[in-house]
């Protein structure tokens, strides 16, 4: 069969299908028919009702149904036969006039786009690196302490410091009138820990207990709280009670609380090198992979199908609109969000997806098995049962596609790093944890 495609943009294309009306018709009858065998109508027994009955209830519902087969399995057949790579769905549209004895229809779709990647020699990428050294442990150990202290109350006459928990009660008015979330009785936080804004905390600190104060906070403008962003509050505080806290000591018993199999502290601070390294090792993947994808995405030419486009930029949009709802956002899925909000990442998407799969097949990138493997046992090591977490994995194809998505992604920032002008940069652990 010659297929007659007609090019009407860069990736759009057109194709005309025909379909002799004696095979819908024909269709549409068998499949009547064996609605009539089931059908239930009152006034009639099951496998009873008149052909004519089924036909008149059924009979525009079959035949769209068939003419959508019909068409959908003519356009796969044209499309395959033309070689063609068809990107999203076909738009198909009945002709006006067509042949005799015949149904014809126009179907316009897109084809993805011919990718072409520079030499990726030229590209330049700066890849990091860093070190878990003595402080990044002692960073970690104090926050495991902190999560295991445990408070006493202060005497009378000591005033609240970092450090300490203290009980409030507080009423908070914007021109001498409450406010929704304003007010509050025995509420607990720590001071310096940054629960509260810090106009707030700093009124508490050298407070005693019994004591009380009056003073303003400017909320921020850009405050979570809309109904009171960027206005100022005047609150009441009374100081019920200042708790002192109490880390525990670095020490075995510190260690064997935590479960570290020799119960000593070089066995703890050991184990905390070794988890602190992995996510170390994961951050860096992460940061020099984009690294190395903008360099690749940058490397490429070709023309982006808007049917892929628009089709990732609905699943933002869907996605952010999930986010909302699970927020507790009120009337979140009723909520508008703007195309153009979300259609540069979504053009990104769609243009490094496309770029990577190129990549891929021409340089036989693709995730093998072993390292499928290898990358799971990698993400269990961290878990108190690894062979459960393998398992979990393994036993759900969707996750196994995501891992396999993961382990391609790496094979192609190895790839590119292993083509272009690497510059090397180290930075330290607090930066690449996000801390500095």
């Amino acid at each position: 069969m010659t297929v007659n495609v007609e090019t009407l943009d860069k990736l759009e294309r057109k194709i005309t299908l025909t379909l002799p009306a004696e095979v819908i018709q024909s269709e549409v009858a068998k499949r009547l028919k064996r609605l009539a065998r089931d059908v239930k109508m009152d006034g009639f027994r099951p496998g009873k009702v008149p052909m004519n009955v089924v036909a008149q209830r059924y009979g525009y519902s079959v035949h769209y149904e068939v003419m959508n087969d019909k068409v959908g399995e003519a356009f796969a057949t044209a499309a395959n036969e033309a070689q063609l790579r068809v990107a999203g769905q076909p738009k198909i549209t009945e002709k006006e006039e067509s042949p005799e004895g015949h149904l014809a229809f126009d179907a316009v779709f897109e084809v993805y786009p011919d990718v072409k990647i520079d030499d990726l020699t030229t590209a330049e990428v700066e890849k990091v690196s860093s070190e878990v050294n003595d402080a990044a442990i002692d960073r970690t150990l104090d926050i495991l302490r902190k999560q295991r202290r445990t408070f006493a109350l202060r005497a009378q006459d000591q005033a609240a410091q970092d450090g300490d928990r203290v009980t409030i009660d507080f009423a908070g008015k914007i021109d001498g009138e409450p406010f929704e979330g304003g007010k509050a009785d025995a509420f607990q936080f720590i001071v310096g820990d940054g629960q509260m804004l810090k106009e707030f905390e700093d009124a508490v600190r050298g407070m005693k207990s019994g004591e009380s104060k009056t003073f303003p906070l400017a909320f921020p403008e850009d405050y979570h709280g809309k109904d009171v962003a960027g206005k100022t509050a005047d609150f009441l505080v009374t100081l019920n009670k200042v708790e002192a806290a109490h880390l525990p000591e670095v020490d075995d018993v510190l260690a064997a609380s935590l479960g570290i199999a020799d119960g000593t502290v070089d066995g703890l601070r050991a184990d905390i090198k070794k988890n602190l390294e992995r996510e170390v090792k994961f951050r860096l993947q992460a940061r020099n992979k984009q690294a190395a994808m903008d360099a690749l995405s940058a490397k490429a030419e070709l023309d982006l199908p808007k049917s892929v486009v628009q089709a990732e930029l609905e699943r933002l949009v869907e996605g952010a609109l999930a986010d909302l709802k699970q927020r507790g956002v009120k009337d979140a899925d009723k909520a508008s969000i703007p195309d153009d909000l979300f259609r540069p990442q979504a053009e990104r998407r769609v243009r490094l997806g496309l770029v990577v799969a190129e990549l891929v097949r021409a340089n036989e990138l693709h995730a093998k098995p072993e390292q499928i493997k290898s990358h799971i046992e990698e993400l269990a090591a961290s878990y108190e049962k690894p062979a459960d977490v393998v398992r979990w994995y393994t036993g759900d194809n969707r996750r196994m596609a995501e891992v396999e998505s993961i382990v391609i992604e790496n094979n192609v920032t190895e790839f590119v790093l292993s083509k272009a002008k690497i510059t090397d940069k180290s930075v330290s652990f607090e930066e690449l944890m996000g801390q500095a």
